[in-house]
């Protein structure tokens, strides 16, 4: 089996997840890899796999590979509460996207101003920390552009 190689959603600067303000997300909890402080400004989400959209939010989503690895990308911490605002969904659960479709459009000052973090963690679900490889850029905290490589997955 190949490697599935995942792509950063959104552009921003990389970050480690232990630096993620919820400790469901910063524990690695929910599964492992890694976070995006995006830019302020109105930024589109994308899919950083090729797969079925399993859940859509419009504060999160899952896409699931052809292989069955799930990527989870959540847009901002305790975006919940804000029952949609800030976000316009592109993609309907159960679409097929390919990775670099747009998902939702994401507007990061207004989630900001609702006194909410935008960071964006990436975690790959129902795996362990070992079966992941983070991109360079996360250690050096660099910023990266949509759809750059984020991490990889190992088979």
């Amino acid at each position: 089996m190949l490697d599935l190689v995942v792509l950063a959603p959104v552009p921003g600067r990389a970050a480690a997840l232990d630096i993620v303000p919820d400790p469901t997300f910063a524990q690695a909890i929910v599964g492992p890899g890694a976070a995006i402080v995006p830019p302020h400004a109105l930024i589109d989400a994308i899919a950083p796999i090729t797969g079925k959209l399993l859940k859509v939010f419009p504060h999160a989503y899952v896409i699931v590979a052809p292989s069955g690895v799930g990527v989870l990308v959540h847009l901002g911490i305790d975006t919940v509460h804000l029952k949609g605002a800030g976000f316009t969904l592109r993609a309907q659960q159960g679409d097929t996207v390919t990775a670099g479709d747009v998902i939702v459009s994401f507007d990061v000052p207004a989630i900001v101003a609702a006194g909410r973090d935008p960071i964006v963690p990436v975690i790959v679900l129902d795996r362990k920390a070992a079966d992941i490889t983070l991109a360079d850029v996360i250690g050096q905290g660099a910023d990266i552009a949509a759809g750059d490589t984020f991490l990889t997955v190992n088979r």
